[in-house]
């Protein structure tokens, strides 16, 4: 028998056949690592990335534990971002389906707190949030983890980096003593050993191989003078011409410095960093889906969680401060058996962080001259798609399933002119073809989504 088969594990029949007709086949690297010793009950330090599947890896273990008929928290999950406890809830729910009722709730700051409130007030098996929320709630006796079994702490790393050490560990404190921890961070620093020992019990420690898959990832490293790193960027976008790009800058002030310039040149451009409200940044990240913007120009803490299926490029304007963070960087590319381009611009004096990056590797990676790559001056194309706000969402009873008979009924828009529809809880988001997105707002706006009348705008570039 296959020994990376999910029935290798202690698993229930029913959760074998769920994970079947969710396409998981075999177990990744962090899955097989770290769900043996999840499922006996020891906690654990495990590091692992972004998209290696460490999700299941503390999914599986918390949710054999569960009392269906116990709606009182027995399991918390720790995140630094909503979009990545968002993430982390839809797949937990797709893994809990062969169980009955299950509630998993989201609690994330940037929404309000009302509703959460409520959904508290029927019970939930599993909380997923972010710390700063998870505090007010317990502040506001709301949420009450005295019967917690399991608690996860996902991206440790970037949790404690953003400042949440406090936060995290008076929420601990209110957990059972008895409990299992599942410590899963990217790195390993000396702040989460400090974390590890103060709230954990032995824990075993598994680690997966983070290095870059050199088959799926081109990386090219480019040379300059500090100061022709803006028109750097541009030769980059220009030779390269990726559809969409994710360019990574080591502070805010670079972030907005770099999007300016693109946007001047006429590249759409978009910025994300951590001086955006949680509104204004989903509205930037629905953009950067949709395709109706083509560069995201970003730093660390502020793109930790994202995940573009398909993303074509990253981008280092500036040299990353280490070389787990350079490979963290680039793995957003190049996923899901696609191949991807890591491109990265450095100045003579940096060229011991490459050294690094190299040495991290155990490779050596070939440097060319910025001057030496031939220039195109063709103009890049706008983005081929627009992205329309509705003011509806969830909440509303909306589903993407209403937005496109709204666009494509009688007389309407093309339905191959429609792109990707996401539904929020008070909001929705529609991506149309740049041609057809003048028809497909006035459609809206003089028309009715499941017989109601909703305002409708045009996203134009950056929130404001």
């Amino acid at each position: 028998m296959n020994d990376l088969a999910f029935s290798t594990l202690n698993l229930p029949p029913e959760q074998l056949g769920n994970l079947d007709n969710l396409g998981y086949k075999q177990m990744t690297d962090i899955q097989a690592a770290a769900l043996p010793p999840g499922l006996a009950g020891k906690d654990l330090i495990a590091q692992a990335k972004t998209g290696s599947g460490k999700t299941a890896a503390f999914a599986l273990p918390l949710l054999t534990k569960l009392n269906p008929r116990d709606f009182g928290t027995q399991a918390l999950i720790l995140c630094p971002t909503r979009e990545l406890a968002s993430q982390v809830a839809g797949e937990v729910r797709r893994l809990a389906r062969y169980q009955q009722n299950i509630k998993v709730v989201v609690l994330c700051g940037g929404q309000s707190i009302g509703p959460q409130i409520g959904s508290l007030e029927h019970g939930a098996h599993i909380v997923v949030g972010t710390p700063g929320r998870i505090k007010d709630h317990l502040r506001k006796q709301t949420l009450s983890l005295e019967r917690v079994s399991t608690l996860v702490l996902d991206e440790a790393d970037r949790m404690l980096e953003m400042g949440f050490i406090d936060d995290i560990s008076g929420i601990i404190q209110q957990t059972p003593s008895t409990r299992q921890t599942l410590l899963f961070s990217a790195t390993y620093p000396d702040d989460i050993r400090t974390l590890s020992s103060r709230f954990q019990r032995s824990p075993e420690q598994v680690s997966v191989d983070v290095l870059v898959d050199n088959s799926q990832i081109d990386q090219k490293f480019y040379i300059c003078q500090r100061k022709d790193k803006l028109p750097g960027l541009e030769k980059l976008l220009g030779h390269f011409r990726p559809d969409s790009a994710v360019v990574f800058c080591n502070t805010k002030d670079s972030t907005r410095e770099v999007c300016a310039k693109l946007n001047r040149s006429g590249i759409a451009a978009l910025v994300l960093n951590g001086d955006l409200e949680q509104r204004d940044r989903d509205q930037v990240l629905v953009q950067f889906r949709h395709l109706s913007c083509r560069v995201l120009v970003a730093t660390d803490v502020a793109a930790r969680g994202l995940d573009i299926d398909g993303l074509p490029a990253v981008i280092n304007f500036d040299m990353p401060r280490d070389p787990e963070t350079y490979v963290h960087r680039i793995g957003r590319t190049g996923r899901a058996d696609r191949n991807g381009l890591a491109l990265t611009l450095f100045a003579d004096t940096e060229r011991y962080k490459l050294d690094a990056i190299c040495a991290y590797q155990d490779r050596e990676l070939a440097v060319e001259a910025l001057a030496a790559l031939p220039n195109n001056n063709e103009v890049l194309p706008e983005p081929a798609f627009a992205t329309l706000a509705i003011a509806a969402g969830r909440k509303d009873k909306v589903r993407p399933g209403d937005i496109l008979g709204a666009l494509t009924g009688d007389g309407g828009i093309a339905g191959n002119a429609v792109g990707k529809i996401d539904v929020m809880d008070f909001a929705a988001y529609v991506a149309i073809d740049r041609k057809s997105a003048g028809q497909a707002l006035n459609r809206l706006v003089n028309g009715k989504i499941k017989g109601r009348n909703f305002k409708v705008r045009k996203l134009q570039g950056q929130p404001r």
